[in-house]
């Protein structure tokens, strides 16, 4: 006998319009009010979300089988990203997976360690001290460069031009792909309304973008037909064949391109803007953080083999992602048949919603919540934090594919940035998220930076003596 799955009502015929407001925060509302499980409508379509970590297990592990990702979710994504890994289901996702996977062994995306420390040093040269910097930004460019070069192995002074051409689309892209989410009448693409002509507009930057770096790469092909191997992502899924010794498709390898280069940096991207933006608020963290860089790095860049020397630095980094994880919520899930997960039965065709920003916060899973702590991700500590309770980079087979590439990337860019600025929030800077596909500070993030080094030689000019 299966148990009721709790139901919030809200204003009748329209649902819980209240969604729309902060999807985030009505959703983590309605777990610390029902529990691990809960119903509710939006206009005329039922949502389902889930947040005990076991029940979380079964839908995206143990019976992941039996789940695909949502039609809604899928339609409107792939307007954005093409039907790439993101945006598959089944045996086609399976297949795309398999061939992208090589390119992302712990191997491969240790060669590109060096290029994400140097392309962050290279940013900080042209840093003035005492200046103002947009950080958000600054670290949209940043990672944006590094998967240019790691992907497509594309410098950064051949993007520079298109950096803020690529930005601003990725940026409307968002926000068009927020208002499909938070509609609940959804216009087909031929309906010549603005934010279709705009959507259409904005996605030829990104294929314009990607089709050029390839057709440039095919260009460099042989007599055989094939292009070297010049270490990058793109030459991997270029020269990567399917059991049937079959080359990716044109059109798949777009998509392929487009949904990682997207995912790949925008993510990335957020985490570090909201880990300056805590990090802004706890000096005693930024001062413990620092002294771990001193300590191992003594002024140099971090390299791949320094990463396991830098445990506080990974901490801070898994800490930040547990407050304002960028993928606040995975793409929905639907049972492809009637299903009990737990004590509930699931009917085919719900649509369930599984949110790491809800499960990062609520008081069951991490006590004291809403603080930053990143002793929280000591080894001893990480141990003790239930499976599926803390779940950045989603979970089972669909887990992200870049997760170890953003982590690395990430901690690279935390220790060069640490190492050598100290960063100050601006005091009138508002600080809001922006839960779009992914989650960013809506009204970005102004710091005033200081150089360390000059900092601390004042420090010392202090304390000698008069003479």
């Amino acid at each position: 006998m299966s148990k009721p799955i709790p139901f919030h009502r809200g204003k009748f015929l329209l649902g819980s319009t209240d969604f729309m407001d902060s999807p985030p925060k009505f959703m983590l509302y309605l777990a610390e009010k029902y529990g691990e499980i809960v119903a509710f409508n939006f206009g005329h379509i039922r949502f389902v979300m889930v947040s005990n970590p076991d029940l979380v297990r079964e839908i995206l592990v143990t019976k992941a089988r039996k789940f695909k990702k949502e039609k809604r979710d899928i339609e409107i994504l792939s307007k954005f990203i093409g039907r790439g890994l993101v945006t598959t289901n089944g045996a086609h996702h399976k297949k795309q997976r398999k061939l992208a996977q090589p390119a992302f062994h712990t191997t491969r995306i240790a060669e590109y360690a060096d290029v994400m420390a140097e392309y962050t040093a290279d940013m900080l040269d042209e840093w003035r001290p005492g200046a103002v910097y947009d950080v958000s930004e600054e670290m949209f460019k940043l990672t944006m460069y590094i998967v240019c070069k790691t992907m497509f192995n594309v410098d950064k002074d051949a993007m520079a031009g298109q950096a803020e051409r690529i930005g601003e689309a990725m940026h409307h892209l968002q926000a068009i792909s927020n208002d499909d989410f938070n509609s609940i009448v959804q216009w087909p693409d031929w309906v010549p309304i603005k934010k279709n002509r705009l959507r259409k507009k904005e996605r030829r930057v990104l294929d314009n973008t990607i089709g050029e770096l390839v057709a440039a790469r095919r260009a460099t092909a042989g007599a055989n037909g094939l292009i070297e191997d010049s270490g990058d992502l793109l030459s991997m899924l270029l020269l990567t064949q399917d059991e049937d010794n079959q080359f990716m498709a044109d059109t798949e390898l777009r998509d392929q391109l487009v949904t990682l280069f997207a995912a790949g940096h925008e993510t990335t991207s957020n985490a570090m803007t909201w880990t300056w933006y805590l990090l802004s608020q706890h000096p005693e963290i930024m001062g413990k953080l620092q002294a771990e860089i001193d300590e191992v790095l003594d002024g140099r860049l971090p390299t791949f083999q320094d990463l396991p020397n830098l445990p506080y630095t990974e901490m801070v980094i898994k800490e930040s992602m547990r407050l304002y994880p960028p993928a606040w919520v995975l793409n929905g899930r639907e049972p492809l048949e009637d299903i009990m997960i737990g004590d509930y039965l699931i009917e085919k065709g719900t649509y369930i919603f599984v949110s790491p920003y809800v499960m990062h916060r609520l008081g069951h899973h991490f006590p004291d919540p809403e603080r930053f702590a990143p002793e929280r991700f000591t080894a001893e500590n990480e141990a003790q934090i239930e499976k599926y309770s803390y779940i950045p980079f989603g979970g089972g087979p669909r887990i992200c594919i870049g997760n170890s590439f953003a982590m690395m990337e990430a901690q690279l860019i935390l220790a060069t940035m640490a190492q050598r600025f100290d960063f100050t929030l601006m005091p009138d800077q508002e600080i809001e998220i922006n839960p779009q596909v992914t989650m960013s500070a809506k009204y970005g993030l102004r710091m005033r930076v200081a150089d360390r080094q000059k900092m601390r030689q004042a420090d010392a000019a202090e304390l000698v003596p008069a003479g």
